[in-house]
C-alpha cells in the first residue's frame, strides 16, 4: 500500500526523478497530454454535506451538456494539483469528474505539506482515521451530490476510480451503490485483499460494476495470489473485470510521484477510458 513499511527502499528501484524534478510537482501535473478532441471544460471547488461534516473537493465538466459522472478517490496524499490536472483530462474527454478530500473530517485540502514528496509518516495518519464505515458513507453521499448537478446525465452509470489508498475504497464504492456504479477502476490500489471480514474483496458479490484492477509489479510480488482471488472472485459474481499486473512500481499513474512511470501510466489511463466507454453508456 501507500503507506506501506517500504515504500523508501521501493523508491530507489523505481524512481525517475531527479531533485530538480520533484520540486516542479505541479509543473508536472500540467504536463499530462490533452485529450483527443478534448471538450471545453468549466471546473469549481465545491463543499458537500456528508453524515459526518462537510466535504471539500474540486468538480470539473464539459462546458455544455450533460454527462457520466466520475468519482475519484485520491492516493495518500490527497486532494492537490496532480489530481485536478487528471479530473479535467477526463472532464475533457466527456465526462462529469468529481475528485474529493478523503480527510475532510481531519483537514482541508491541501493535506499534505509537500504533495507526493511529503513522508509517508507525515500522512499515514490521516489514512488510519478512515474505516470501512466512513468510505461506505462517504461514497453514498458523494454519488448522490453529483447525481444532483445538472451537468451530470443520471440516465448513464457513474464511474469510480482510486489511486493507492483509494482503491479499496472504489470496491466499497460500488457496492454501496451498486445500482448507480456501472464501472470501477483501482490503479496501484493497496488492500484489496485480506485476512480481514471487511476485506473488500468480500463485497464482489453486491456489486455491478465492470472493473480494470491494475496492478504495481512490487505490489504483486508481495501479494502474488492477491490477482487470483480478485480474478475468481469477479468470475464468481459474473462480473467483467480487467486485472493486470503493470511494469511499475506502486504509485506510478500520478504525474506528480516520484515513481510515475509516464507510459505505463498512459496505458492505464487508455484503458480506463475504454471500460467507461463499455459500462458508462
Amino acid at each position: 500500500m501507500c503507506d506501506q513499511d517500504h515504500f523508501e527502499e521501493d523508491l530507489k528501484k523505481y524512481s525517475r526523478r531527479d531533485i530538480g524534478t520533484l520540486a516542479a510537482g505541479v509543473g508536472a501535473a500540467m504536463m499530462l497530454p490533452r485529450a483527443a478532441n478534448a471538450a471545453e471544460v468549466q471546473d469549481r471547488d465545491v463543499t458537500i454535506t456528508t453524515p459526518d461534516g462537510e466535504c471539500d473537493a474540486y468538480f470539473v465538466a464539459p462546458s455544455t451538456g450533460k454527462h457520466a459522472a466520475v468519482l475519484i478517490w485520491p492516493d495518500i496524499f490527497g486532494l492537490r494539483p496532480a489530481f485536478r490536472q487528471m479530473a479535467n483530462r477526463l472532464a475533457e474527454s466527456g465526462y462529469s469528474v468529481l475528485v474529493v478530500n478523503p480527510f475532510y473530517r481531519t483537514q482541508k485540502a491541501p493535506t499534505a505539506a509537500n504533495g507526493a514528496n511529503t513522508s509517508i509518516s507525515d500522512v499515514r495518519p490521516l489514512a488510519q482515521s478512515l474505516n470501512a464505515t466512513t468510505q461506505t458513507t462517504d461514497a453514498k453521499a458523494f454519488v448522490a451530490w453529483l447525481d444532483a448537478q445538472s451537468e451530470v446525465d443520471t440516465t448513464k452509470k457513474i464511474g469510480t476510480t482510486g489511486y493507492c489508498m483509494g482503491g479499496p475504497i472504489v470496491m466499497r464504492t460500488a457496492a454501496a451503490v451498486p445500482d448507480r456504479v456501472g464501472a470501477g477502476g483501482t490503479f496501484h490500489g493497496g488492500g484489496l485483499v485480506t485476512d480481514n471480514p471487511d476485506s473488500p474483496h468480500l463485497l464482489i458479490p453486491q456489486m455491478k460494476a465492470q472493473f480494470l484492477i491494475a496492478i504495481a509489479e512490487n505490489d504483486d510480488q508481495r501479494d502474488p495470489e492477491a490477482k487470483n482471488v480478485l480474478k475468481e472472485s469477479f468470475a464468481d459474481a459474473n462480473l467483467a473485470a480487467e486485472i493486470e499486473v503493470y511494469p511499475a512500481g506502486h504509485g506510478w499513474c500520478p504525474p506528480d510521484t516520484r515513481v510515475h512511470n509516464p507510459e505505463q501510466a498512459e496505458k492505464a489511463w487508455g484503458r480506463m477510458l475504454e471500460l467507461f466507454e463499455r459500462a458508462l453508456g
